[in-house]
């Protein structure tokens, strides 16, 4: 089969190796722009790292869900100082930023010239300015992804800037920098690497590529997350997060997602929430129907395969079958304490609307299979 991978430019990968930043920046720019997320000591070491290399650097706290004001301040206020790099250090609403920041520094215009659903969808023609990204949480695998998802706030809907152009110039992955989550945080980021490697490993786009990296990180995810869940001082499992999560971001950029990414970005634009949460919640219900509907309609399908194969990895017993590793998963989001969607203000009034905007995201043409509305329908049931 033909195919592509696409991914960062250069990739660092280990503990203490955030350590480096400082000497990498300094052969890419004088002036940085270092867009972070909420305040937090762990930056601390990076401001000391410029200086020390005598960058200027001028901060942009992203204490939560990047919106496209805020993007288009950001941008606006890194050419005012004559920024010439950008950093990004946090989870990924941070990455996403300091990429999209990046890409308008050098392509004119306005930011919704270049997003999707809202905007007129432009190529970014230009390099993007150098950029640097150091992710602190084992999530969203953002640090190799090739789009940047923002939230408009008119319509409120959740969009991208996608481009492989995009991708930073250096993503550095070090597991120290996720020591400090706590355990919610550890829990919703977790399962959204998770639903990454496993959404990826089914979806219609797979390739050989994307298979061996989602198997890899599927294996050490279910190994691992809840290990780090119960104990955040666990090194190892810490470390096997980090390669989960950079593993599904690299799955994701190269294979597309499925249905819980569809209904959970849809659902994180009209309901302010944890998107990692959103996917914990929504993941074991979706492999149910998902698989239910292959056996039915598509039972040759080679995603159903997968599943069965999923089943073996997660509960490291080879006589398992598809619906064993759902039910696995089920257990593993119930542990991890993912609460229902109901918490965040939806009602089945919303199923509707949630239907209808879900069947056209991005991410749902990757599912293995095209669900019905009534499937969606009995997924929202059963999380609310």
């Amino acid at each position: 089969m033909e195919f592509e991978f696409t991914t960062a430019n250069r990739i660092i990968f280990g503990p203490g190796t955030a350590r480096q930043t400082g000497k990498l920046a300094r052969k890419l720019g004088r002036n940085a722009l270092v867009v972070t997320g909420r305040a937090s000591d762990r930056n601390r070491f990076l401001f000391q790292d410029l200086t020390s290399h005598n960058i200027e650097f001028t901060m942009l706290p992203i204490p939560e869900e990047p919106t496209v004001t805020m993007i288009s301040s950001g941008a606006d206020e890194a050419r005012k100082v004559g920024c010439d790099l950008v950093i990004a250090i946090g989870g990924g609403s941070a990455i996403d930023s300091g990429k999209a920041i990046a890409a308008l520094l050098t392509n004119h215009g306005r930011l919704t010239d270049y997003l999707e659903v809202v905007g007129k969808g432009k190529s970014i023609r230009e390099d993007p300015a150098p950029s640097i990204v150091l992710p602190t949480t084992a999530g969203t695998g953002a640090e190799v992804t090739c789009n940047s998802v923002l939230l408009s706030e008119e319509p409120r809907v959740k969009v991208s800037m996608r481009s492989p152009l995009i991708l930073p110039r250096v993503a550095i992955v070090d597991p120290e920098l996720t020591y400090s989550m706590p355990p919610d945080v550890t829990a919703a980021t977790g399962l959204d690497a998770f639903t990454q490697l496993l959404e990826a490993f089914v979806s219609i786009s797979a390739n050989p590529m994307t298979d061996a990296v989602c198997r890899e990180g599927i294996k050490r995810a279910a190994a691992a997350l809840e290990k780090v869940y119960i104990d955040g001082s666990d090194k190892t499992a810490r470390y096997d997060m980090c390669l989960a999560s950079f593993f599904g971001g690299l799955a994701l950029s190269n294979a597309k997602l499925g249905a819980v990414h569809g209904i959970a970005g849809t659902f994180g634009g009209m309901f302010p929430s944890p998107h990692g949460a959103v996917c914990g919640r929504l993941l074991p219900a979706v492999m149910e129907v998902n698989i239910a509907s292959l056996k039915r309609r598509m039972p040759e399908s080679g995603s159903l395969s997968r599943y069965h194969e999923i089943g073996q990895m997660v509960a490291s017993d080879r006589q398992a079958s598809a619906e064993d590793g759902a039910a696995w998963v089920k257990k593993l989001c119930e542990r991890l304490k993912m609460p229902p969607l109901g918490i965040y203000g939806v009602s089945e009034n919303d199923f509707a609307d949630i239907i209808r905007q879900s069947q056209k995201a991005s991410s749902m043409k990757g599912n293995p299979i095209r669900l019905k509305n009534e499937e969606l329908y009995g997924i929202l049931q059963k999380v609310l």
